[in-house]
This record gives structure tokens, C-alpha cells and sequence, in this order.
């Protein structure tokens, strides 16, 4: 990522008041991004989004991505050059009480972003983040590929997959790479392995489970702790969305495809494994219990191969999967002792940026 190239760009963050999305909205702001979010309300008590003061260093609207009128005017006010589509429900075991609502969200929302674009108009680059488990999971021991067939168990991943699907037409029947000297938009999805770090309140997210608990001195529940999971530190895995959009302005539509952004293979862990090294790190005398109740269907085995991000994008993981627990730790520490949490973030970021 090229820190001066973001000076003075005006982005539409949807989504920013979530965890990935507040995370993204300060790294945004510390380099002079003219910033507009579009989100609901922040989804948790507490929230990353409150706790860091993001709202006060943009153009925060509250809105809903199924409410296409309201949408399509942000985007013909703010008059974004860049998008980034965060906003969604993103959580397997809430699209199993809620189908209905995620695939609204999830699939429609992404359909009234696009045609909202494709409306208004003056939009160059399209960067929609999904997931990793967009994938048609076969507990593969090796890593998924961009041209792999999506699929998906759950809700979740079904309306992630359709959300590729969606973006893929869009990109084919509006702005195809073909025409781009006539449209000018250059569309990419982009793939994120497991991501973690702190201030994630996420309801049934492994990291905000084991934060809880370190809070509260009560043991954690955990529901499968042989699953595996690509780990990633949520700094790498926007490091990655901010490289190709930069790739997506430059070099319009050469990089408008799909792309996953994950871990190397060695920060592939099961989660056993990663509550153990979290709650050493913590130091604290905390223990976890396998949960024994009802699990609805989540993948065991999963991961990314990475390998085109990396040899296309230059693009690679920062931080090992040790690093990445030493920092949530580091902040989960410093909210629990009453710091400000806005500019313990923004260290944080400051700290990857300065990375080589």
C-alpha cells in the first residue's frame, strides 16, 4: 500500500461502523482520505466504532444497504472516486436464525450498491469484500483458489458466494474490462481468511468469546477447538483491500477479478490452539470448556491459497499469527485498564504502516 496515494481520494466506506470497517475507517483517516461511511447503527455493546471516536474524523450517514433511494443519494452527494463494500451480516450462526435478513443483505445489498454505481456514475474503482467461505467447501487440506467453484453450507456462505455471482454479472454485463475505456470502472472482490484483532465484539466470533470471558474471569466455551481456520490480523487483511484498489485506479481494469488475501500457511491453526496461546498470553488463571450442546454445520477444514495476490498484487501477510495475538492482547489490555482507545488503534496502525 502506497500511504501518499490516498491523500486527497474521496472513499465511500460501506459498513464502518463494524469491526473491519472502524479499523479501516481510522487507517483511512490517518492518510488523508476524504471519508464517507454508509452503515446501520454500531452492531454491538460495546463497539470499536464507539469506543475509538471513528465518527469524528468523517462523514459518518446511517443507512440501510437494502434501502437502494437512500443509497444511491449518499453516493451522488459524497461522489466517491473509490468503494469499498464492507457492510453486511457476517456471521454463520446469525444466518441460521435469520436467513432471510442476511441474504438481503448480504446478496440485495450488493445489487443496490452496484446499480446505485452504475446510476450515479463518476465511480472508479469497486473493491466488494466477501469472505473465504464463498468457497463450495470439500475440507480440501489445500488452500482454495480464485477460480475454484463457490458454494456454501449455511446461509452465510451461500449469500457471500451469490454476492461473487452478483459482482462477477455486474462487472460483465456494465463494466466489462473489455469497455473500459468507455465506463471507467474497474470491479474486484476480495477474499479474507479469519480475521481477529481487537475491539472485535462480533456475537459468536471466537475472538470476541475469549475477550469476554478474559474480562469477566469466566471460563470460555468453545464449540469445535479442532476446526481449522486461517488467522489473520484484520491489518493485513486490509492492507490487502487498500493494495488493489490502488491496483484497481492505476491500472484500471487489468486487476478486476477476484482475489483472496489470507495467511501463510503457517498461521493455518485450529482453534484449540490459537484459545491456548491467547490465554497465555493473557497470563491470567482462565481455562476453556469444550461447549457440548446443539452446533448447527460449520466448515472443520479451510483455507486460502494466496498465491496470486502475492505474485500480482506484491501483497503479503505482516505479521505472523503470534504477532497478531500479542497485539489483541496488548489491546484488549489497554481497554481494560481505561486508555484511549482511539489512539491505542491508531498506534496500531501506525506500527504496521511502518513495517517494510
Amino acid at each position: 500500500m502506497n500511504n501518499t496515494f490516498w491523500n486527497g481520494k474521496r472513499v465511500l466506506l460501506t459498513g464502518h461502523t463494524g469491526f473491519k470497517g472502524s479499523w479501516l475507517s481510522l487507517w483511512l483517516q490517518s492518510v488523508g482520505v476524504d471519508l464517507w461511511g454508509y452503515a446501520l447503527q454500531p452492531p454491538t455493546e460495546p463497539s470499536l466504532f464507539e469506543l475509538a471516536r471513528v465518527a469524528e474524523g468523517m462523514n459518518s450517514v446511517i443507512g440501510d444497504v437494502c434501502d437502494r433511494g437512500h443509497l444511491q443519494k449518499v453516493i451522488a452527494e459524497c461522489k466517491p472516486e473509490i468503494v469499498i463494500h464492507m457492510a453486511a451480516q457476517s456471521v454463520v450462526r446469525s444466518s441460521y436464525t435469520d436467513p432471510v435478513s442476511t441474504y438481503s443483505t448480504n446478496v440485495m445489498g450488493t445489487v443496490n450498491l452496484l446499480e446505485a454505481i452504475r446510476q450515479v456514475g463518476g465511480v472508479r474503482v469497486v473493491v466488494n469484500v466477501t469472505t473465504d467461505k464463498c468457497y463450495e467447501n470439500k475440507e480440501w487440506v489445500w488452500g482454495y483458489r480464485e477460480n475454484d467453484p463457490l458454494g456454501g453450507y449455511d446461509p452465510y456462505s451461500s449469500s457471500k458466494a451469490c454476492s461473487e455471482l452478483v459482482t462477477s454479472s455486474y462487472r460483465d454485463s456494465f463494466f466489462h474490462p473489455s469497455e473500459y475505456a468507455n465506463h471507467g470502472v474497474a470491479i474486484a472482490s476480495a477474499r479474507a481468511g479469519n480475521v481477529i484483532g481487537g475491539g472485535d465484539w462480533t456475537p459468536d466470533g471466537l475472538v470476541a468469546d475469549i475477550t469476554k470471558s478474559l474480562l469477566s474471569k469466566q471460563p470460555i466455551l468453545i464449540r469445535n477447538p479442532y476446526a481449522t481456520r486461517p488467522w489473520q490480523h484484520v491489518l493485513d487483511a486490509l492492507n490487502g483491500y487498500l493494495t488493489l484498489a490502488e491496483k484497481l485506479y492505476n491500472n484500471g481494469s487489468a486487476f478486476a477479478d477476484a482475489w483472496n488475501f489470507g495467511p501463510y500457511e503457517s498461521s493455518i491453526k485450529p482453534v484449540g490452539w490459537l484459545v491456548d496461546q491467547l490465554l497465555f498470553l493473557w497470563g491470567e488463571n482462565v481455562h476453556w470448556e469444550q461447549d457440548k450442546g446443539y452446533q448447527p454445520h460449520e466448515a472443520n477444514s479451510l483455507s486460502l491459497d494466496c498465491s496470486k495476490a502475492r505474485l500480482k498484487l506484491g501483497w503479503e501477510p505482516k505479521l505472523s499469527l503470534v504477532e497478531a495475538l500479542e497485539q489483541i492482547i496488548v489491546w484488549t489490555k489497554s481497554y481494560q485498564s481505561g486508555a484511549d482507545m482511539q489512539e491505542i488503534t491508531k498506534a496500531a496502525i501506525h506500527r504496521f504502516m511502518a513495517i517494510s
